[in-house]
């Protein structure tokens, strides 16, 4: 049998800030109900990468599509109707607001119930009707994920997730994007600064290094030989 078409497709992408360009020439596939673990030193333009993604950055050449479906480039609403969603680093939550109400906010007609989420994050049930600038910021990212699911995303981006977070929570966070990914077929591309968690939950890895893939493969292969990392980091790699 053929190989499924990639959930998430991406030819020869460049794109940048401005006319700086951050990113060149990036090929990659993410199939539905998988993990892509994107990984580098900062600055290398991972975060650019999801923005440009998400339809928030124009590209400065090359396409990307779901599902077959070319994405109007740099547009962010479009991106959004084809079922790509952003978790961004900073959260971007609205603070004033219950954690009901953030969830009431994101809800796509026919889309999941806001108390549907509580299954997949039950530490919010008890916060439930708290400002989210009150949460903590577990509890905050927690919101920010659910308010992601409840959008029913075919692609799920997420920057920076582990950021600032307690280790509990962090491995918490990390079982939920692999019960995303298996659970309800997302396609996840997952920027991470912690290697090692993002390598245990992720199906496949890249290194992003001077704007350019230095590294890609399996995830597992990766996390059990840790110097082809370090060397993509390093930028030792041809």
């Amino acid at each position: 049998m053929s190989e499924p078409r990639p959930r998430l497709e991406c030819r020869a992408l460049s794109g940048g800030r401005g006319a700086t360009v951050v990113f060149r020439d990036l090929d990659l596939d993410v199939q539905a109900g998988s993990v892509l673990a994107l990984l580098g030193p900062n600055g290398a333009g991972k975060s650019t990468l999801l923005l440009t993604l998400a339809g928030l950055l124009p590209a400065h050449a090359g396409r990307t599509s779901v599902d077959g479906t070319t994405l109007r480039n740099g547009n962010a609403v479009a991106a959004s109707r084809a079922g790509v969603v952003l978790v961004p680093d900073d959260r971007s939550l609205f603070t004033t607001l219950t954690a009901e109400e953030n969830l009431e906010v994101a809800r796509s007609r026919g889309g999941l119930a806001p108390r549907e989420l509580i299954e997949v994050f039950p530490a919010l049930e008890r916060r439930w009707r708290v400002p989210a600038g009150a949460l903590s910021g577990g509890e905050q990212q927690m919101l920010a994920m659910a308010r992601a699911l409840i959008q029913r995303p075919k692609v799920l981006l997420v920057d920076e997730m582990s950021m600032g977070l307690a280790p509990l929570v962090v491995e918490t966070l990390f079982a939920t994007v692999r019960r995303i990914a298996s659970d309800h077929g997302a396609a996840i591309v997952l920027v991470e600064q912690h290697v090692k968690l993002a390598l245990d939950v992720a199906d496949e890895a890249a290194v992003l290094n001077r704007g350019t893939i230095a590294l890609r493969g399996p995830a597992h292969e990766l996390r059990d030989d840790g110097t082809q990392i370090e060397r993509a980091y390093l930028g030792e790699l041809e």
